[in-house]
C-alpha cells in the first residue's frame, strides 16, 4: 500500500515519486498542462494517502486537490537539494560541496554544502529552449525525436569553432572551444542543413551555456564537483555528452544522476516520510 507521494510540478512535466508495496522507489510523470489527470492519478489511493508537493505550479494542482486533506507543501529548491543528497548517497557518491545545476524548463544554479544550500546564479536556456528552437528550426516538437534525431547530427559545419576563426594561427585559447554557436550557419543556406545538424547544434548551444555558467560558478566557489539534474538529461545522452566533456574539458567533476528528472519529487516524498 502506498502512504505517501511525493510530486513536483514544474513548467513542462509533473514528477512523480512513490514507494511501492516492496519499498521500491517508483517514478512516473505527466505532462503539466493536464494536472486533471494528475488529479485523477491520486484518486485512485486511499484517502489517507500522504502527499508531499513542491514546484513552480504546486499551487495550481492545489486546486484539483482542495476535498485532499494530506497535502504538505515543501519549498521547490529545499526539496530539490534533500532529493540530491538522497540521491548521491544511493550512488556512493559522497564529496563535502557541490554546485547543483537543475536543468528543467530554465535551469537553476545552486551551491550546496552538507544541509546547506543557496541560489548562485540561473539561466533562461534549458529544456524549454531546447523544445522551442527545435520546433521553431526544424517542426519537430517531441523531445524523445530531438533526442534521437540529434545523436545522428553533426555541429561541425554549423558551429564555429575558435579555430575557424584562426585559420590554423596558433590560438590564445583552446581551439575546439565553440567560438559561436550557430556562427557558421550564416556563411551558407541553413536550409542546406539537415535537421539532425540542425538539432545536435541547438543541443550543443543549450549545453554549453549551461556547463559554461555552471562552471564559471564553480571556479568561484572553488568547488570540484557540479551535480547535473533535470527532466531535460533524461534518456538525452547526447546533451549529457557535451556537458560532461565541456565541464572535464575546464577541469571540473561532472555527476550524472541515474534519475536525475526526479530530485524535487524525491526531496518532496523524504518530507513526508520524514514528518511521520
Amino acid at each position: 500500500m502506498v502512504h505517501a507521494i511525493g510530486i513536483d510540478v514544474g513548467g513542462t512535466l509533473t514528477k512523480v515519486a512513490f514507494f511501492d508495496d516492496n519499498q521500491k522507489l517508483t517514478f512516473l510523470y505527466f505532462l503539466s498542462d493536464d494536472l486533471q489527470r494528475v488529479s485523477d492519478w491520486i484518486a485512485l489511493f486511499d484517502d489517507d494517502v500522504k502527499i508531499g508537493l513542491t514546484g513552480g505550479r504546486a499551487e495550481q494542482l492545489k486546486t484539483f486537490l482542495r476535498c485532499h486533506d494530506n497535502l504538505h507543501y515543501l519549498v521547490e529548491f529545499d526539496a530539490t537539494v534533500a532529493g540530491v543528497n538522497y540521491q548521491l548517497q544511493k550512488d556512493g557518491k559522497n564529496f563535502p560541496d557541490a554546485v547543483i545545476t537543475n536543468i528543467g524548463t530554465g535551469t537553476s544554479i545552486h551551491y550546496h554544502r552538507g544541509d546547506e544550500h543557496k541560489r548562485i546564479s540561473g539561466t533562461g536556456i534549458g529544456g524549454g529552449t531546447l523544445l522551442g528552437m527545435s520546433a521553431l528550426m526544424t517542426g519537430i516538437h517531441q523531445f524523445d525525436e530531438i533526442v534521437q534525431l540529434s545523436a545522428r547530427g553533426s555541429r561541425s559545419e554549423v558551429d564555429m569553432l575558435v579555430s575557424d576563426i584562426y585559420f590554423g594561427n596558433k590560438t590564445p585559447i583552446d581551439g575546439g572551444l565553440t567560438a559561436s554557436n550557430f556562427g557558421a550557419a550564416g556563411l551558407t543556406p541553413l536550409m542546406e542543413r539537415s535537421k539532425e545538424d540542425i538539432l545536435a547544434t541547438v543541443q550543443g548551444l543549450v549545453g554549453e551555456v549551461i556547463s559554461t555558467l555552471s562552471i564559471q560558478c564553480a571556479f568561484a566557489e572553488d568547488v570540484e564537483h557540479i551535480v547535473y539534474i533535470g527532466s531535460t538529461l533524461s534518456g538525452n545522452i547526447p546533451l549529457q555528452n557535451i556537458i560532461g566533456n565541456y565541464t572535464k574539458r575546464k577541469n571540473r567533476t561532472p555527476i550524472f544522476l541515474r534519475d536525475n528528472g526526479y530530485s524535487g519529487a524525491i526531496g518532496a516524498l523524504l518530507s513526508i516520510r520524514k514528518e511521520n
